[in-house]
């Protein structure tokens, strides 16, 4: 039973994605093999390996893709091992992989660690300098992508490393007009664990008795004690205004049964946190809880092929005082045929990146958002000689050597 109280409904906020078209189940199933080629650098293991043999906790964080991209094209029908031949060049370097003791990965030696990756490739083969790495991809899975730092205001300090200004990037970071989102960037979603969710399944026929869930911090204390920066306050007005609200099961609070939860709840809150992304998105979708997207100007995971307009609710960080009136003006049509969608395989599998990888996955969404960057147009390569990028450009302490 549905605990929904349906009454005239309110116009919400549209928010318009730019998607390719045709229907989106076919989109999602796209197989990519045949349609582009992905040469694979074999780079010295300190740039991957021997961070990985270090602290494996880079292998479950939510930066992981980086990693299991690496794994994933390794054995993939896409890789050529003739780069004459290949439509795109991928450098696999472990940005995410060094870590702080607390888990986190150290914004300080991210650049340094690409910028020596990329200077590698450039005195090793001839092909980053005929494109100036505008046919190659690099995996950014940062807070704010290539920008390399969790706190905003220095990652825009910062702005993307320089040396990656032609390149696609393939990062979770994504925010309309912002710095640290170039144009012609792929947007993923984070890493969350295919088979730790999988062990939590419940019977798909429970009721959803939950009408809001929500885990999580509402203030960050530690980074922001006077409150109002971290989330652009939004958190902290979820927490103000509806933590007594019995249609509210929200708390601070991570209990075992978090994933169970999310089952049983028709609508699980996504709110920006530092950056506007989290793994909550993928384990809403995944667990058929219809995800509240409260992020200005987000750039969801593969927009141009999931109808996240169909499948989500979204509400403006200013109306979120309003959240519980919108919610429940929703009318339940909309809230059943939202539910009849997430329910579909397509959409939960492309933002999954599994192990062994499957038709679909995140891994193919990837390659297909690739493939349909091709052909390269004519200011990809570069006549001989001419450069583009400065390489003495950017921060003092990221032109450190690594």
């Amino acid at each position: 039973m549905l605990l929904v109280s349906c009454v005239a409904a309110a116009p919400l906020q549209q928010h318009k994605h730019a998607r390719i078209s045709g229907d989106a189940g076919g989109v999602l199933d796209d197989n990519p093999v045949g349609k582009l080629k992905v040469f694979v650098y074999e780079m010295p293991r300190k740039y991957n390996q021997m961070l990985l043999s270090k602290d494996s906790r880079c292998l479950h964080h939510m930066f992981a893709a980086e990693i299991f991209m690496h794994q994933f094209l390794l054995k993939s029908e896409v890789r050529t091992l003739d780069p004459e031949e290949a439509d795109w060049f991928y450098t696999p370097v472990y940005t995410t992989c060094d870590l702080t003791q607390q888990g986190f990965p150290l914004p300080f030696r991210a650049p340094r660690i690409m910028r020596s990756a990329i200077k590698y490739i450039a005195t090793t083969w001839p092909y980053w300098n005929r494109t100036e790495g505008a046919n190659h991809f690099f995996l950014t899975p940062h807070d704010f992508g290539a920008c390399f730092h969790y706190q905003e205001e220095r990652a825009m300090e910062r702005g993307i490393l320089p040396l990656l200004r032609r390149s696609t990037l393939v990062q979770t970071f994504g925010q309309r007009n912002h710095v640290c989102l170039q144009d012609g960037s792929i947007t993923i979603p984070p890493y969350a664990n295919p088979h730790k969710m999988q062990a939590h399944l419940i019977n798909p026929g429970t009721p959803r008795s939950i009408f809001v869930y929500f885990r999580g911090l509402f203030y960050d204390m530690g980074n922001d004690p006077e409150g109002g920066y971290y989330a652009r306050g939004a958190r902290a007005s979820v927490w103000e205004n509806f933590k007594d609200n019995p249609l509210f099961d929200i708390s601070t609070e991570h209990p075992s049964t978090y994933y169970e939860d999310m089952q049983r709840a028709i609508f699980c809150l996504c709110p920006l946190g530092w950056a506007p992304w989290s793994p909550r998105l993928v384990e809403a979708v995944v667990f058929g809880c219809i995800p509240v997207i409260i992020a200005d100007d987000i750039v969801l995971p593969f927009a141009d092929a999931i109808p996240w307009e169909q499948i989500s609710v979204f509400v403006a960080e200013r109306d979120v005082p309003q959240l519980d009136s919108i919610l429940t003006s929703i009318p339940l049509e909309d809230i059943l045929r939202k539910q009849r969608l997430l329910a579909g395989e397509s959409v939960k599998q492309a933002l999954l990146f599994h192990q062994p990888a499957r038709p679909g996955d995140a891994f193919d969404q990837v390659l297909n958002g690739l493939a349909r960057k091709l052909p390269h147009g004519k200011g990809v390569f570069l006549e001989p000689g001419e450069k583009v990028l400065d390489w003495n450009a950017g921060l003092e302490s990221d032109l450190k050597p690594w």
